[in-house]
């Protein structure tokens, strides 16, 4: 048994080695995730046996914390204006590419680990989505076309919920004989429609209370935004929603608001994120034993099961259900080889053990070791897929600035970032002839990689970001000097 401070140290390490293990992921192209995992499992009692931990429940608990932190920051960093024009085949993706996933895989499933119908529809429904934690890190760093990076982004931050709907119905219908099919799909649109609805509303109240409430330190506000994250799941799943989707709906409403402090709250939330995955990962690590895990058995199976889920069923789902849409042969073939699997279906594996299941534990080292190979085979290989379909778009990059917003909130005022581009009214003008506000203060110009000092003959030129001091009760006369639509947060 550890003592307070061993326990805070073995912590510290957890947290060290996981952060640098980030460095050895992108340079060498390995999912993050297999190398958090492999910490959990190295650290567990199979490994080094510095832990113990056989605790399903908490487990799944963590996990669930982590993929609303993970959802949130993921649809926070989503552009509406990139997901708009691919809305509907991503949804598609999401509920009916996940039930004809499931229902591929669950014909296998059948056979190969020799269970009921029932069963094979459970496991089924238990791989059917993919993972948000691990498409989003698989996609931050690399140029996938802008078109096919969003897809595949709003497909994964909306297809947990379909899965996780598909997976508790269907311990339900093995658990009792009372629920019957029909009910199961009135639960699940009453459960979507409260979760989106849930999501909108509590999202224009984090935007409304974000850009109102006057607070001491800037610090306070991601807070606030993570208070909502966990407030818009907890009571969504309360009154009978998907908490899971009302999360990710709100974190697009509020990421696509004009917020105070925004850079505060997506830093803040991006570290945390990354925090929670690497907590979530090693937490599953040490769920599972290597020695269950890496028999001759399991290994057959599980390969045979990730074959049919990689080349089968994810291909057949995205073809299936992108008939009719822009999509081009490579870009479907590209769709269905970055269907990663991840945390996800692990934390669904849980439900099965918890709810005392005869084949649980089965299930649990099968779904292991597909989300393994699904992340070891298609993880390392997207970008290098992405190339040679000739899909990559412009090479992101990352800007050589950085900003750190200091709370003014006595001085009933705020710093702000603004980019010009074609549409800002002022481009081309001097300061000197530029009628700004009162209490309106261009401090710095970035132009590229340099830093402009402002000064009255100073020209405001394509692309400057500016960095202003505003009063909040001149922000709109501000917005109107630019001439944008969106381009000062609203009071």
């Amino acid at each position: 048994m550890f003592s307070t401070d061993q326990f805070l140290m073995l912590i510290a390490f957890f947290f060290i080695i996981g952060v640098l293990t980030t460095k050895f992921s992108s340079r060498f192209g390995i999912p993050a995730l297999i190398l958090f995992i492999g910490i959990g499992m190295l650290a567990g009692s199979d490994g080094l046996g510095l832990i113990y931990f056989d605790d399903a429940s908490l487990a799944q608990l963590i996990g669930i914390f982590a993929l609303v932190i993970i959802l949130f920051e993921g649809g926070l960093s989503t552009k509406w204006a990139t997901i708009k024009p691919i809305a509907v085949p991503s949804l598609l993706l999401a509920t009916v590419g996940v039930i004809l996933t499931s229902l591929i895989v669950a014909v296998a499933a059948r056979f190969v680990l020799d269970v009921t119908w029932l069963e094979g529809m459970l496991f089924g429904a238990i791989v059917g989505s993919t993972d948000a934690a691990a498409v989003f890190a698989a996609l931050k760093n690399h140029n996938i076309s802008e078109k096919l990076g969003a897809t595949l982004e709003a497909e994964s931050g909306t297809n947990d919920p379909m899965a996780m709907f598909l997976t508790l119905s269907f311990i339900t219908l093995l658990t009792t004989d009372r629920v019957g099919f029909l009910s199961v799909a009135g639960d699940f649109f009453i459960q979507m429609g409260v979760g989106l609805a849930a999501g909108l509303l509590l999202g224009k109240a984090a935007s409304w209370l974000i850009n109102r409430v006057n607070l001491e330190s800037s610090g306070l506000y991601p807070i606030i935004a993570m208070g909502f994250a966990l407030l818009t799941y907890s009571l969504t799943a309360v009154v009978g929603g998907s908490g899971l989707l009302a999360v990710y709906i709100a974190a697009l409403v509020v990421g696509n608001s004009d917020l105070t402090y925004r850079h505060t709250i997506f830093s803040f939330n991006e570290g945390f994120a990354w925090m929670m995955q690497l907590g979530m990962f090693v937490i599953l690590g040490l769920l599972v034993f290597p020695s269950e895990l890496f028999q001759l058995e399991i290994i057959i199976q599980g390969l045979f099961l990730s074959a049919v889920l990689i080349l089968l069923a994810r291909p057949a789902a995205v073809f299936l259900t992108l008939i009719g849409f822009s999509y081009s042969l490579r870009e479907k073939l590209l769709v269905s080889w970055a269907g990663l699997r991840g945390a996800v279906p692990i934390v669904l594996a849980t439900f099965p053990l918890i709810a005392g299941l005869p084949n649980a534990q089965l299930f649990f080292n099968v779904v292991f070791f597909v989300v393994l190979t699904s992340a070891l085979i298609q993880g390392t290989s997207i970008a290098p897929a992405a190339e040679k379909l000739g899909l990559t778009g412009p090479k992101k990059v990352t800007p050589f600035h950085s900003l750190e917003l200091v709370s003014i909130g006595k001085a009933n005022a705020e710093i702000i970032e603004y980019t010009v581009n074609e549409e800002t009214k002022v481009i081309g003008q001097t300061l000197s002839d530029i009628a700004f506000p009162p209490d309106v203060l261009i401090n710095a110009i970035i132009r590229g990689e340099t830093l402009v000092t402002p000064y009255g003959e100073t020209t405001i030129e394509n692309g400057d970001i500016l960095y202003i001091l505003v009063s909040k009760k001149r922000k709109k006369d501000l917005k109107t000097l630019l001439g944008e639509r969106r381009s000062v947060p609203e009071d």
